[in-house]
């Protein structure tokens, strides 16, 4: 989903000319047309190089590190004035875990809970079935209590850097669209009903997560990506990775919003109707899955999920899940667009 962005005084920065060229031009225009990117030294691409509010330096939004996909709205620090460091992380300490993602108290996350892995193995076996009838699985937690208590450390370190609550469900928060909003029946096209077995492995997914039994997922940062998402145990095809969650609002209230995650939740025959999801405030880990670049083949080939909206108990939801098997250690990506199209992604890595 892209945020219409407006250029703004720091993108206009028209490509280098010759001094010739600069016969009755003024103080100011002069200092634009002089205007190059620190980090490849072209005056290139204006409209994507960003002016630093602080030393005026120009950079492209696909020579920062970690890349930019879109103008940021309001103030901009470039990385020498912003001073970015890498992200703190959150203290290993299980009860400090526990509370920042609000486990139940009667699981003890250093300990296997038998029942819960019965459980998962015993619905994994059934939905082994024909590929017509193919079913969505659940995600299996890894065994090393410890190891998972160092996920949910690596996105509690993640949240805590970009200052975002954690948040496992959609939220309807005041002066946003109301939960009432979110009637799939106003899809264009109509929406997908998510079936009733896939609906009890999708909750069982959140049970699981709320006994600290974790999906097998490491936040990492990448100097060239910032965070990103990597898989810690190989993930089947079909598994339910994540839901995308966090604040649901009208489009036509984020128009002009620079948010870089946000998400379509309903697009609605009526514009005025339609939704997105906005994890700025309050997010899961999907946030921090990021997006191939649909403009090249090997972009596409690193796509391993699939984002699909889902008509679950007549409202809508957005899951990802894995469209191949995916080893250890592989980094997730979808596609932001979708068959929408809308999301810049040519920046992408």
């Amino acid at each position: 989903m892209a945020a219409a962005t407006s250029l703004k005084r720091r993108t206009r920065a028209p490509k280098p000319i010759s001094p010739l060229s600069l016969t009755g031009s003024s103080d100011e225009e002069r200092e634009y047309d002089e205007t190059f990117c620190e980090e490849c030294r072209s005056g290139d691409a204006a409209d994507e190089l960003l002016l630093c509010d602080k030393c005026d330096r120009g950079f492209h939004l696909f020579c920062l590190r970690p890349i930019l996909v879109s103008v940021p709205k309001g103030l901009w620090f470039c990385p020498p004035c912003s001073n970015l460091k890498k992200p703190k992380k959150f203290p290993l300490i299980q009860t400090k875990i526990i509370d920042f993602f609000r486990v139940q108290r009667s699981s003890d996350l250093t300990q296997k809970s038998k029942s819960g892995n019965q459980r998962t193995r015993k619905r994994a076996g059934t939905l082994v079935v024909s590929k017509k009838k193919r079913k969505l699985l659940s995600f299996k937690p890894t065994e090393d209590p410890a190891r998972r208590l160092e996920q949910m450390a690596s996105l509690a370190t993640a949240l805590t850097a970009t200052g975002t609550d954690f948040s496992n469900e959609l939220t309807y928060m005041p002066g946003m669209a109301p939960r009432s909003a979110n009637c799939p029946r106003i899809e264009k096209g109509g929406m997908q009903v998510l079936s009733r077995e896939d609906t009890e492995t999708l909750n069982l997914c959140k049970n699981m997560m709320e006994r600290g039994e974790w999906p097998p997922l490491m936040v990492v940062f990448d100097s060239q990506e910032g965070f990103t998402v990597e898989a810690d145990r190989y993930i089947k095809d079909f598994t339910i990775i994540t839901e995308y969650t966090g604040d649901v609002d009208y489009l036509r209230n984020r128009e002009n919003d620079d948010g870089d995650s946000m998400m379509t939740l309903i697009s609605a025959v009526d514009p005025s109707q339609s939704l997105v999801i906005c994890p700025d405030k309050r997010s899961n880990i999907a946030r921090f899955i990021n997006g191939i670049n649909n403009h090249t083949p090997n972009g596409k080939k690193k796509q391993n999920l699939k984002c699909v909206r889902y008509n679950v108990n007549g409202e809508c939801r957005v899951l990802l899940i894995a469209n191949r098997d995916i080893p250890k250690g592989e980094r997730l990506y979808y596609d932001y667009n979708g068959q929408e199209h809308e999301y810049p992604t040519q920046h992408f890595v």
